[in-house]
């Protein structure tokens, strides 16, 4: 069950950008601290952002020639026999 959390003398600064990112990813103040809680708390979760940088980094790192179109469509055929 979710616990309720109060916090105190937050400085101003601090809420400020609290508040600017909250509004950035459209959630509520209370999300936006969560979000930024499970962040820190439990780094093995990833964004969707961080995910997506990382698939391209990998992409990159590949021979630009390796995997044609036509290649990855007829392993995927492959793969459903």
């Amino acid at each position: 069950m979710p616990t309720t959390l109060t916090l105190k003398n937050i400085p101003d600064e601090v809420y400020a950008r609290l508040k600017s990112s909250a509004e950035l990813h459209r959630r509520s103040l209370n999300s936006e601290v969560i979000v930024c809680l499970e962040s820190v708390l439990m780094p093995g979760r990833q964004s969707p952002a961080e995910r997506l940088a990382r698939a391209r980094e990998l992409r990159a790192a590949l021979p630009a020639d390796a995997f044609r179109a036509a290649d990855i469509d007829a392993a995927k055929r492959e793969g459903r026999k």
